[in-house]
């Protein structure tokens, strides 16, 4: 047995330990026998009731407060031992920087890694309310706006199974990702208060906070010693408030932490001030200051939204590397000489790019080091994940707003920025397009700093989250710098966690693989692959389609409550849910479904096999094209389930306000998965990879980590359609849509009923500019020329849905080969490749 292997299973074995104890101690209480009150979950459960209550009655609300909290109470111990363990530095230490944390709700999740659902239904025994709706009562923590968010999520829930000293570092938003209501089919954005019940997975931390520096000037001194120091004076500084939520791994003794910052002021308000009457400036400073983690992702349309914007991405770097550097320090004084073979810093995407210049800040500045020797500690600690493949998505900032904002941080950056276009200079001898292509600042009229070139300058890894994205970057987006710098650069296929995305949210197939395959395959999720060995099995076959068809009638259910709109189980459920974007194209779709309620209306119903389409997502509030599709799904959609000559084939719904919590019902009911993304555009997804984990069929573009899915089920399993990324570049170079159009008799109808206004009928020429984008010329997104290749695509699955067993099977392969899209796979790549860990 490996050393690897030995120690997974000592950890197993410790762990069951532990949950045999806390079983008898369960048990005793049950039998009325003395016990201590924290030790067991029902005696919890029963106090924090007993003394919780506010009315006198017990409330769902105060029924999920006791039991989150008495959950926590139960983590409380090997949450202490995993921190102590790990300020001793025995194993590398990884920070996650992150700007979202999509964690979703954190009862169900909780419940399953600790083992503990079955002493929570025993404690819910006597309150007549099942598990299922108490976990209803919990918020999803509005921590992030989608797939990163979700993913760093999934991230932390595998680095604790895989027992790795891993914290992710975040804001604790008081608002989150708004909540969205459909109003006479626009997107109106709500606040989404999630706090506004408290949050009972926290703990506040207060001595671990820190104070963050803004606005203010440098000034320089010479020392003694002739050597010349600068400090930043006259700031306006922010008190970082460190909340902890405690992240357990799957029952093996682990629980790392999340740790959230919030904004306050360092003094509450002007006490002078307000006993002079002037109450508004008196507390000035302190709304100030909270603004920076009030509002999750405010609207950079103005100067005031990208001022935040920034403000809350320093916030975040600064607080969290003061935090990782006073632990440093309070083990091993001011000598950082191990430093960077003890830590690495990953910072998701480009938002925490900053932590480059206030790392090197806090080292030179704050504790002395030597230039040189603080840039070669921060190229040794700090890794980079890009991912974006769009350009306008990458991070950049005026240097007049940072100069203002963060003047010692710019300073910084300028001398990194001359450094390394010294090393550009020698690599392209007098090539001043290329100095000026590379350089870190974009000059200009008004120059910006570049973030994503700052982060790659300063990382010893960059890396993509597909095959295909990676390689993109390396040919296209950042090309040069891997002509500089090719060893920087690798792949980390993203993923999900098995946990949440199948043992937890889909436990009637969960029981099913359980009771084929073992229990192990929640850790290891390539045992799946033996489900191939049952796809001739007709009594599997039957159990398989049994759970789904129940998923199927729970999904419609929501449905109903959500968008009134009748699902009907026994038809094709296809599903497309995501951000709303026109790249992702959620536009092709819907005119897909235009085709179909117009071959229905047409009386070309003989082969149909009748579908329910579903479309989630929220647009982002300044983004108008996107909130104009989401009208045209909800104008169509009324055309469709309006019309009893349409409903027996055709319904369609958009889900309001898609969330985590949403999709965990509706991932499972899915039959077919939508991932039509523009090929080249789509850095990875991860939706993709939950629905098929969850036996759900794919029809898709080679785009992202389609590839990868391709390439694990087969052809024979997967919907291909549309231009690969290669040739949508050369479609672009003379792109004629309205030919294309033309060309094809099935869009030129269904272009024909969107432009003779039958879907906006008391609102006339509401839908022009997306005609215009779909016959545009300068239309990167190529719905046109893709249109006619999806649809047969479409029909192929038609095809395919209207053979129920040879349908289940091509489910069951699509699962068994989903191992690879585990989010364990990913990081144990991270672990050995990136981070080195053991």
């Amino acid at each position: 047995m490996s050393n690897d292997s030995e120690l997974s299973q000592n950890t197993s074995d410790a762990y069951k330990t532990k949950a045999t104890t806390r079983k008898k101690k369960t048990e005793a209480v049950q039998r009325h026998e003395p016990c201590e009150p924290c030790d067991a979950l029902p005696a919890c459960f029963e106090r924090h009731v007993r003394y919780g209550l506010s009315r006198g009655e017990v409330a769902r609300g105060e029924l999920f407060q006791a039991l989150a909290i008495s959950v926590k109470e139960q983590m409380l111990d090997d949450w202490r031992e995993t921190r102590i363990k790990d300020s001793r530095y025995e194993n590398k230490q990884v920070a996650y920087l992150s700007l979202e944390f999509l964690m979703g709700r954190a009862l169900g999740n909780a419940l399953l890694n600790l083992d503990l659902e079955q002493e929570s239904r025993d404690a819910l025994s006597q309150y007549c309310v099942s598990l299922e709706d108490l976990e209803e009562a919990e918020h999803d923590a509005g921590l992030g706006n989608g797939g990163l968010g979700r993913l760093a999520a999934c991230f932390l829930d595998s680095c604790a199974s895989m027992d790795l000293a891993v914290t992710g570092y975040g804001i604790r938003y008081e608002y989150g990702m708004f909540a969205q209501k459909i109003v006479d089919g626009y997107q109106i954005e709500r606040p989404d208060r999630w706090l506004r019940e408290g949050n009972p997975w926290e703990v506040r931390v207060p001595h671990h906070n820190v104070t963050v520096r803004f606005f203010g000037h440098t000034e320089s001194y010479v020392d003694k010693n002739g050597r010349r120091h600068m400090i930043w004076v006259d700031t306006h500084d922010v008190l970082a408030v460190a909340y902890d939520m405690p992240v357990p791994g799957y029952r093996n003794g682990r629980v790392n932490a999340l740790r959230l910052w919030k904004a306050e002021a360092t003094d509450d308000f002007d006490l002078a001030e307000f006993n002079q009457g002037d109450y508004t400036e008196a507390v000035a400073c302190k709304n100030l200051a909270e603004q920076i983690t009030m509002v999750l992702y405010p609207n950079d349309a103005s100067e005031n939204g990208k001022e935040l914007r920034l403000r809350q991405q320093y916030f975040l770097s600064s607080a969290s590397l003061q935090s990782i550097l006073k632990r440093w320090v309070h083990h091993y004084g001011t000598d950082f000489t191990d430093f960077a073979a003890k830590n690495v810093i990953q910072l998701n995407d480009t938002h925490p790019s900053i932590a480059v210049p206030e790392l090197m800040r806090l080292l030179v500045d704050e504790y002395g080091l030597e230039w040189d020797e603080a840039w070669a500690i921060t190229t040794k600690t700090m890794a980079y994940t890009n991912h974006t493949l769009l350009p306008e998505a990458l991070e950049r900032w005026p240097v007049r707003m940072m100069s203002q904002m963060l003047p010692r941080i710019l300073e910084i950056i300028y001398e990194i920025n001359a450094r390394y276009l010294d090393l550009v200079a020698h690599h392209w001898p007098g090539d001043g397009a290329k100095l000026a292509s590379m350089s870190i600042i974009q000059d200009g009229p008004d120059p910006h700093v570049r973030m994503a070139y700052l982060a790659i300058v300063a990382s010893f890894s960059v890396n993509g989250v597909a095959a295909l994205h990676t390689q993109l970057l390396k040919s296209g987006l950042f090309k040069d710098f891997y002509s500089l710098w090719p060893e920087k650069f690798n792949n980390r296929t993203n993923g999900v966690t098995p946990r949440r995305w199948l043992a937890h949210c889909n436990p009637g197939l969960a029981k099913l693989l359980t009771s084929h395959l073992g229990a192990n395959w929640v850790t290891d999720l390539s045992q799946l692959t033996a489900l191939n060995a049952l796809t001739q099995d007709a009594s599997f076959i039957q159990k398989w389609r049994d759970v789904k068809q129940a998923n199927k009638a729970t999904l419609a259910k929501m449905i109903a409550q959500e968008c009134g709109v009748e699902f009907d189980p026994t038809m094709l459920f296809d599903v497309q849910v995501k951000r709303i974007h026109e790249y992702k194209r959620q536009l092709l779709n819907i005119l897909h479904v235009i085709h179909l309620y117009h071959q229905i209306q047409q009386g070309n119903t003989e082969h149909m096999v009748p579908r329910c389409v579903l479309i989630g997502g929220k647009a982002a509030p300044g983004y108008f094209m996107a909130k104009l599709i989401i009208k045209l799904a909800g104008n169509v959609a009324h055309m469709v389930n309006c019309d009893p000559v349409v409903a027996p084939y055709l319904r369609f719904a958009f889900q309001p306000n898609y969330n985590v919590s949403a999709m965990e019902k509706i991932c499972p009911g899915t039959d077919l998965s939508e991932q039509i993304s523009t090929a080249g555009k789509e850095a990875s997804g991860t939706g993709n990879m939950k629905f098929m984990m969850n036996g759900a069929l794919t029809i898709g573009t080679l785009d992202g980590a389609n590839i990868e899915m391709l390439e694990q089920v087969g052809e024979e399993n997967f919907f291909l359609f549309g231009l690969n990324a290669e040739q949508v570049a050369t479609a672009r170079c003379d792109y004629q849509p309205k030919r294309i159009i033309e060309n094809s008799p099935a869009l030129s109808d269904v272009m024909a009923l969107l432009k003779s206004g039958h879907f906006n009928l008391l609102e006339p020429g509401i839908f022009d500019p997306i005609i215009s984008a779909i016959e545009s010329s300068d239309d990167q997104w190529v719905t046109a020329a893709d249109f006619d290749s999806y649809r047969l695509a479409q029909e192929a699955v038609a095809k395919a849905y209207k053979d129920p067993k040879k349908w289940t099977q091509m489910s069951i392969r699509n699962s068994a080969a989903s191992g690879r899209f585990s989010s364990d796979v990913t990081i144990a790549g991270y672990r050995d490749e990136i981070w080195k860990l053991t």
